[in-house]
C-alpha cells in the first residue's frame, strides 16, 4: 500500500466523520427550532373546548366558567322565566335574533338548545364589561314590574333578558353572543363545539 493510498482512506474517514458529526449538530440545532413553531400546551388550551357537569345545576344557578378567556354563563330557567321570554318581545331591540350572534340551533326565543339551560358568553357587547346576574322578577332598581328578570351592565346600562336579548334604549347595540356548544349528554355541556362537529 502506497502512501498516497493511506493518505486517500483517511481523506475518507475524515470526511465521512465530520459529516456524521454535523448532520447529528444540524439536528440538534433544527428540532428546538422547528418546535418552537408548533403551538404551547397553554395556547392550545386556550382554544380548547370547556366542558361543564350541570347534574347540581337548580332552577335559576347560574355557574360561570372560562373559555377563550371569555366569561361564559350557564344557568337553568323555570317555567315562569321562559314564560316572560316571549312577553319582553316589545321592548326588545332584536327579538327575533336577525344578528348573526348565535349557532342556528339557537336561533329561537330562549337561544338555546334546551329551553331551560341556557349558554351565554357573559360580555356586553356595548363596550366589553360583563353584566351582572338578576334574575329577581320585578326589581325596582331595574324598572319594576317591567323587569322581567336577565342581566344588567353596571358600566354603562344596558340590560338584556334571560336568553342575552337586548332591551331598548340601552347602549348595547346587539345581544349577547351565544357560544357553539352541545350536549354530551343529559348531564354534560361541551363549550366550543357544535352539535355536529
Amino acid at each position: 500500500m502506497s502512501e498516497q493510498e493511506i493518505d486517500l482512506k483517511k481523506r475518507r474517514f475524515l470526511t465521512g466523520a465530520t459529516s456524521v458529526v454535523g448532520a447529528v449538530g444540524v439536528g440538534f440545532v433544527l428540532v428546538p427550532f422547528l418546535s418552537s413553531w408548533m403551538p404551547s400546551a397553554r395556547a392550545k388550551a386556550a382554544g380548547a373546548p370547556v366542558d361543564v357537569d350541570i347534574t347540581k345545576l337548580e332552577e335559576g344557578q347560574l355557574v360561570r366558567v372560562l373559555w377563550r378567556k371569555k366569561p361564559v354563563w350557564i344557568f337553568k330557567r323555570d317555567k315562569t322565566a321562559l314564560a316572560n321570554l316571549s312577553a319582553q318581545d316589545d321592548v326588545l331591540v332584536d327579538p327575533d335574533n336577525s344578528e348573526d350572534q348565535q349557532p342556528v340551533y339557537a336561533k329561537n326565543a330562549h337561544r338555546s338548545i334546551n329551553p331551560e339551560v341556557a349558554v351565554i358568553i357573559g360580555i356586553c357587547t356595548h363596550l366589553g364589561c360583563s353584566p351582572t346576574y338578576r334574575p329577581e322578577v320585578g326589581a325596582a332598581d331595574l324598572g319594576g314590574d317591567e323587569w322581567k328578570g336577565g342581566f344588567y351592565c353596571p358600566c354603562h346600562g344596558s340590560k338584556f333578558d334571560l336568553s342575552g336579548r337586548v332591551f331598548k334604549g340601552v347602549p348595547a347595540p346587539t345581544n349577547l353572543v351565544i357560544p357553539p356548544y352541545h350536549f354530551v349528554n343529559d348531564s354534560l355541556i361541551r363549550i366550543g363545539i357544535d352539535p355536529k362537529a
